[in-house]
């Protein structure tokens, strides 16, 4: 098998391909894709570590205080005060291990927390789509793309229905490109590689299957961050501590060398005149403030993990309390990401049953990224949905703002479309006032337009539905989305996190 990190993949076909990397598209088998895991690793950039225990440790002594004590305390040592000694390295101690206990404790909490987050991918796996974590991810796996997806190895597409993926993260290009089966010139630039996707992007609308390629640091992605690597960088609270370090040994070494050239003109022994300054400097060493600044900064820890808040570095907290402004996405920490279906509701502002039936078809059909209006959806649906079959669907996208399904029942086809009230509209040209009897949308538009700012006003979130008779087609396009009729309004309600 060729050097997946080399090979120009978007020049060649897609059997190709998969024979290249000895796959189906039905997917890998369970054993073949545990082979390749060993062989290719882990799909991410950088190895996984735990916090190794012995590097934690020794970086508690690594500030410019801590080393003026441990120089102290060999001082105090040589000049046979065993008393003082023993008093500094004890406080060293219990200063290092104040901290290294504190972010030791942070960091076993942090690697729970990714792991409860933990970003799975669909494959196909022994013929069956499963969803494995991005991880495990191989060369030869077909992954299953919809909307809202982030790509996670570089990809071949294999098939794809209206797919956009966001690549600004690679080529800085805001605007969607569409994705499509084929093969490109070996020379062919990163930006106009049509039929590949890249670790890292976005899907922004459609679905597909894709074939991995390159996973890990293969990836294009992988190879910007090998050059990208940078040491974390200091907060300003721990360039404070190593400056005042330096600025103690600048003070001490002046002080120390002056005291002893002085006892050396005024003809006192020189040994005496260097353990005299020497004794000096550990007395003006300020022992007792690393142990202060560890017990605050682990009182501070530990005040912010009762407010259920991580801190990973103890010195960052010293930046946390100095902001002056700290914005937040809200999205996920003033509410809990939840909806409810709050009414479905006509023209006449009723309740209607045959708005929740298509609203619930559309939802329970469609096969893109799962979402918090879809669950509100099914959570109010109380109608057999298996009488329905599916014939296809057109996916959510982010320009379109809607999404379209289109099922059949006793030999009747029927598109069904529920979005943003907006975008629901601009392809409405009828809309139903009662069963079996439509109107002209422009004689109501005021009308909607007032519900919708009454609603909006109450802090609902309002979508609207409509539907389109398609005789016998079994196939719709984007540009069958017209001409439809206005069924009703879905009105949500967002829950609020009561817990802050």
């Amino acid at each position: 098998m060729p050097d997946n990190e080399k090979l120009e993949f978007w020049s060649i076909s897609v059997s190709r391909m998969l024979q290249e990397l000895q796959a189906t598209t039905e997917g890998l088998k369970g054993s073949e894709s545990s082979e390749r895991l060993k062989k290719y690793g882990a799909n991410i950039l950088k190895p996984k570590k735990r916090s190794d225990t012995l590097t934690l440790l020794l970086s508690q002594f690594k500030s410019p205080i801590t080393l003026i004590l441990l120089f102290a305390a060999g001082l105090a040592f040589f000049l046979h005060e065993p008393t003082d000694t023993v008093i500094i390295i004890a406080i060293i101690l219990v200063s290092s291990l104040l901290g290294f206990w504190q972010e030791k404790g942070a960091a076993n909490a942090f690697e729970k927390l990714l792991a409860a987050v933990q970003i799975r991918a669909a494959v196909l796996r022994d013929g069956e789509e499963k969803e494995i974590p991005v991880e495990e991810i191989v060369p030869g796996d077909i992954i299953i793309l919809n909307a809202g997806d982030i790509i996670p190895a570089d990809c071949l597409i294999v098939d794809s229905k209206e797919l956009f993926v966001i690549e600004a993260t690679l080529t800085g290009e805001t605007y969607p490109v569409e994705k499509t089966v084929g093969v490109m010139k070996a020379e062919t630039p990163l930006a106009k590689r049509t039929n590949s996707l890249w670790m890292g992007t976005s899907v922004v609308s459609g679905s597909g299957k894709v074939l991995a390629v390159s996973t890990g640091k293969g990836t294009e992605f992988g190879k910007i961050s090998d050059r990208l690597k940078l040491r974390p960088p200091e907060t300003e609270f721990e360039k404070g501590i190593s400056n005042f370090g330096y600025f103690l040994m600048e003070v001490t070494m002046l002080m120390v060398i002056a005291i002893f050239a002085i006892n050396v003109y005024l003809q006192r022994p020189i040994l005496d005149s260097f353990l005299f300054s020497l004794a000096l400097a550990v007395g003006l060493t300020p022992q007792l403030l690393p142990a202060i600044i560890s017990v605050n900064l682990s009182h501070g820890a530990r005040e912010m993990a009762q407010k259920k808040v991580i801190v990973k570095r103890l010195a960052s907290i010293e930046n946390l309390g100095s902001m002056n402004l700290l914005c937040s996405d809200k999205t996920g920490t003033l509410t809990e990401g939840e909806l409810q279906l709050q009414s479905f509701q006509d023209l006449k502002g009723e309740q209607n049953e045959k708005v929740l039936l298509y609203s619930s078809l559309n939802a329970y059909y469609q096969k893109g990224f799962e979402n918090p209006i879809d669950r509100a959806i099914l959570a109010q649906n109380k109608f057999d949905l298996a009488e329905y079959e599916k014939l296809d669907e057109i996916p959510y996208d982010f320009v379109r703002k809607r999404l379209s399904i289109l099922v059949s029942k006793g030999g009747t086809n029927l598109m069904i479309t529920k979005g943003a009230l907006p975008k629901i509209l601009e392809i409405c040209s009828l809309a139903e006032t009662e069963p079996g009897k439509t109107v002209e949308i422009f004689e109501l538009k005021e009308r909607i337009e007032q519900q919708f700012e009454e609603f909006s006003e109450k802090g609902l979130r309002t979508l609207g539905v409509a539907y389109r008779q398609m005789d016998q087609q079994e196939k719709i396009k984007k540009e069958q989305e017209t001409g439809m009729i206005f069924l009703g309004f879905l009105f949500f309600l967002t829950h609020q996190n009561q817990t802050l």
